[in-house]
């Protein structure tokens, strides 16, 4: 757990996509865990799981998505390359989501220069994280998404963002499973990892041990009156824990076994500051506005 968690997360963040019939495209955020042999009892179960917000999948109408990976050149510089994934087949969603959260993991199999570029389970926060580091109100956390579809770079990187948490209390996640976080969650952003290191402890040089962990996924914006507030709703990560598990406790041993296969396709570079791309889903469609309605006020889906 001492690894720089940003710049891995950074890596291990991707955009997810899906061209619509306009033209546009509809996007959301994942990240990929590295889930060993061994974590549970299931035979052979997938090395590697995209996570995100299980409404990014249920959102999307076709049956294919694009990832969005990155390739680093000889010379540095970085190239965007995204690949299709499969999450439906006749019988249904290829994904397993949380039978009450918005969490939803799929196995996948990644390009070989991405084999490093994941994090492992084990930096999911568990039931007891939160407690041991004494988190609560006003500790500052970071986020990675696509705003808007809006990548940091024509390379397809993620943009971090930074808020701190804004509600009470935070345990146990079985009667608050989510809590808000002061930063606006905006469509794109949904599904994106949040998350604290040792470089944004408030009293630096206690005797604390290193924070470094991954405390939940931005599920939702929080309104009012069809007012954003500037608050974005985190899941904790015992349920992205808790859906890995379902996961991999399947009972088609054989579909875990099969890896989906990802398929290059030719794309345009992402939206970014100073690059439109003019393919960004308009309010219309965007997911429709649903949800938990912590402390009294309505949540929608970025």
């Amino acid at each position: 757990m001492d690894a720089d968690l940003t710049l891995e997360l950074i890596k291990a963040t991707v955009q997810i996509d899906q061209p619509l019939a306009d033209g546009k495209r509809m996007v959301g955020t994942g990240f990929l865990v590295s889930v060993p042999r061994g974590y549970n009892s299931a035979n052979n179960p997938p090395e590697i799981v995209l996570v995100t917000a299980a409404h990014v999948f249920e959102k999307m109408p076709s049956n294919e998505v694009r990832i969005g990976w990155r390739f680093e050149g000889a010379t540095g510089k970085w190239q965007y390359g995204p690949s299709k994934l499969t999450i439906r087949s006749d019988r249904g969603p290829l994904w397993v989501q949380h039978g009450k959260e918005d969490v939803a993991v799929i196995p996948v199999e990644v390009p070989a220069a991405y084999k490093d570029n994941v994090v492992p389970v084990a930096w999911l926060a568990d039931e007891k994280t939160f407690t041991e580091y004494h988190i609560g109100p006003g500790d500052e956390m970071m986020t990675l998404g696509y705003p808007h579809g809006l990548s940091a770079n024509p390379a397809g990187f993620p943009i971090l963002r930074a808020g701190r948490v804004a509600s009470y209390p935070l345990t146990p996640s079985t009667n608050y499973p989510t809590f808000l976080i002061d930063l606006t969650a905006i469509p794109g952003n949904s599904g994106g990892p949040v998350f604290m290191t040792d470089r944004t402890i408030r009293h630096p040089g206690t005797e604390q041990p290193s924070l470094t962990f991954i405390a939940g996924i931005l599920t939702k914006q929080v309104e009012q009156d069809n007012r954003r507030l500037e608050l974005g709703l985190v899941t904790h990560a015992v349920f992205v824990r808790s859906t890995i598990d379902k996961l991999l406790k399947s009972q088609d041993e054989e579909a875990l076994r099969q890896r989906l296969v990802v398929r290059p396709v030719s794309s345009g570079p992402p939206k970014t500051p100073d690059n439109s791309t003019g393919d960004i889903v308009p309010d219309p469609t965007r997911p429709t506005n649903s949800g938990a309605k912590p402390s009294g006020v309505k949540t929608s889906k970025p």
